[in-house]
This record gives C-alpha cells, structure tokens and sequence, in this order.
C-alpha cells in the first residue's frame, strides 16, 4: 500500500532540494530495505519531472563482507568503478535505512580509515558532494526507532513531521543569523564541563535550509584553525563506526585536541582523532535550530540540528567555509545547551547571545521555534 507521506517527502527531496530537472542524471543510493518504498517514490517523482534515475542498493552487512577481506589495491577499484558513475551524476539523492547500525563494529580500525581514505573521500567527498545537487536523509525504520527509544508508529509520525517542516520559512528565519555570525569574531562558549574560547572571524557562514539533508535546520561555518582553546565536554552519545561513545571531552590549545575522553574507550576515541594530523583540528562549528527535534537519538543527521544545540566537529572543514583543515574524517559531536540538558550560553564578541538554548537578543528571540516554522 502506498504511503502518501513517502510522496510528500519526495517531493521535497527531488523538486526542493536537488531541483532535478528535465534530463538529469540522478544517482539513488539505497541503503537497507527498509528504504524501498520511499526510494520507490522518488524514483517516480525523478521520472514524472523528467530526469533519468538510477540506484544502487547496499547496506552495512553486505558492505561488511567486503571489508572484512579487502586490500587496498581492492578499494581502489571499487572506487575507481563508483567514481565513474558519480562523474556522469547530475543529482544525488542517498537513503539510508541500515537495519543494523552496528553491523561494522568488529571491522579493525586500520580498514575503516583505508576505506574512508580510498573509496569515501574521492568518490563521496571530492566528487558528490563537491560537483553535483544532493541529499542525505535517513528512514525511520525500527533500528532508527529503537536507538530513539520510542514506538515505532510514534517514530514514524515524528519523522515525517521534522522532515517536512516548511523549510522555506526555516530559510528566511535563519538570516538574522547568518548575518550576526559574518561579523563575529570571537566566540565563547560555556556551560557544565566546557569553557571554550575561538574565532571565526572572515569565515563564510552557511545555512542549512533543506538543500542538502533532511530534516535540517543548522547554521555552519568553522573556527580560524588555530584559535580554538580551553575545554569541551559533549552530552549527546554519537555512534560511530558502529561503536557507541559518551561524555567525550576535549582539550584545545592552539587550535588542537590535545586531550581526549570519553566514558567508553579512550583508547578508541584516540585513533579516530590519529587518523591524519587534521583529525586533531576542527573543521565546523554549528548551531542547530530545528524546533522539532528535541532529544538525542544517536543519528547525526537529526542530534546535529536539536533545538538548543551546538556542534564543534573534529576533521575535514566543508569547501563552502574553508578553515584550510584537511582530513578524512569529519565527525559531528553534538552539545545540547537547553535547561534540561544543563544550560550553557554563547557570547559572540563578549555580548551573550544564547542562553540555555534561547536566543536572547531581540533580532534572533522567538525565530526559531514550532509555531514560528509551522511546526
């Protein structure tokens, strides 16, 4: 049975974010099966505007078999075969609904960094994300509902009502914001476990308005690489590479994490942060302003825009707000500053903008919130 909600969040996708139009070549990346129905439809929407659709499926315990066994020399190829076909892309649309978030969790650390150096920086990195009009979203399968503690139907009903908020008013109530953030340099940040002092200032600012992930709704742009210093503490778990990390705290002096912890392994946590000498640096910092999203439910396309929130990204900074920081890795940690999560405040130029997860000057108070968005 169809679900008209699956053709409504299409729509978005294929006609707002990626603006496919007649004759375009679009890539669908299918990612576990639970994603089908929702592929089904934006293949159909992709074809009744005229574009040219083509899909590859996959998911993690298919991609694991691979890893497990796999040379470099393997990689390269694999990524040489999906690099060409990502060449001739006009649009990319990627949905993902692993069944098993974990299902890469026994692969050895040197493999996921030879495979994110080969095959996801070149292919998804340099080439998708750079040369075509895409678009990454999750689907609300029952891995994604349990990881958020909630009932799946009640999970459903939330997943499409965030990913289909009205991002045109989201756009326009971002504005004040971005221009407040192009004439900031200094910002501090503080709160229970951090006190953190950086500048960004001439670094471009970017708003995330439903273009390139859904659901959205964060403000990026990226510290001056070498100004970050003092302490942060992150109180949302983040789940990478199928492992599970809590409480992470990192130390910064001239720009670089010079302590690393964590409640899990701090051994771990290391490596990741060894994987090339910019893993050490930050590459982003954001401010998440979706009013829809309220609790951490370890997936970063939705904590990196919890309402209240804050993210400062160890790795790779995005071309569009270039910092000059160069890594493979680019890892979304996420701080959440509203009351009922400790509180915590933002000073941009020694002037307290955000205080507890609210805007509290009046050119920001009130923008981002249900009734404001038509939430």
């Amino acid at each position: 049975m169809l679900d008209p909600r699956n053709d409504k969040l299409a729509g978005i996708l294929v006609d707002y974010s990626c603006g496919v139009k007649k004759g375009d070549l679009v890539y669908v990346a299918i990612r576990g099966v639970s994603s089908l129905e929702l592929a089904k439809a934006v293949i159909r929407r992709i074809t009744d505007v005229g574009g040219v659709p083509f899909w590859y499926y996959n998911d993690d315990s298919i991609t694991r078999q691979f890893l497990q066994r796999n040379t470099e020399e393997q990689i390269k190829k694999f990524a040489s075969f999906h690099l060409a076909m990502a060449r001739r892309t006009d649009c990319y649309i990627s949905i993902n609904g692993s069944d098993n978030p974990f299902d890469l969790n026994d692969i050895p650390p040197e493999k996921m960094q030879a495979y994110k150096k080969l095959y996801y920086k070149p292919v998804l990195a340099d080439q998708i994300t750079k040369k075509t009009r895409w678009v990454v979203l999750r689907f609300p399968n029952n891995a994604m509902a349990q990881l958020a503690q909630k009932p799946q139907e009640a999970f459903e009903k939330f997943y499409y009502d965030v990913c289909c908020i009205d991002y045109g008013k989201m756009s326009r109530a971002m504005n004040p914001l971005v221009r407040l953030l192009k004439k900031t340099d200094k910002v501090h940040i503080k709160g229970r476990g951090t006190d953190l002092t950086f500048s960004i200032k001439n670094i471009p600012v970017v708003k995330c308005d439903g273009r390139f992930n859904i659901p959205d709704g964060e403000i990026f742009t990226a510290p001056v690489r070498n100004s970050l210093n003092g302490v942060i503490t992150y109180n949302t778990p983040s789940l990478y590479e199928g492992e599970l990390y809590e409480n992470i705290r990192f130390e910064f002096k001239g720009g670089k994490i010079v302590r690393a912890t964590c409640s899990g392994s701090d051994e771990k946590l290391n490596k990741i942060l060894n994987t090339d000498p910019g893993a050490r640096y930050v590459g982003e910092f954001a401010l998440g302003v979706n009013p829809m999203i309220r609790e951490p439910m370890k997936d970063t396309l939705f904590d990196e825009k919890i309402d209240g929130s804050l993210h400062l990204t160890p790795g790779r900074c995005y071309e569009e707000s270039p910092n000059g920081n160069k890594s493979a890795i680019h890892w979304d940690l996420v701080l959440v500053q509203r009351k009922d999560y400790g509180g915590g405040e933002i000073w941009f130029d020694n002037r307290l903008v955000r205080k507890d997860g609210r805007f509290v000057i009046p050119q920001l108070k009130g923008k981002f919130t249900r009734k404001a968005l038509g939430g």
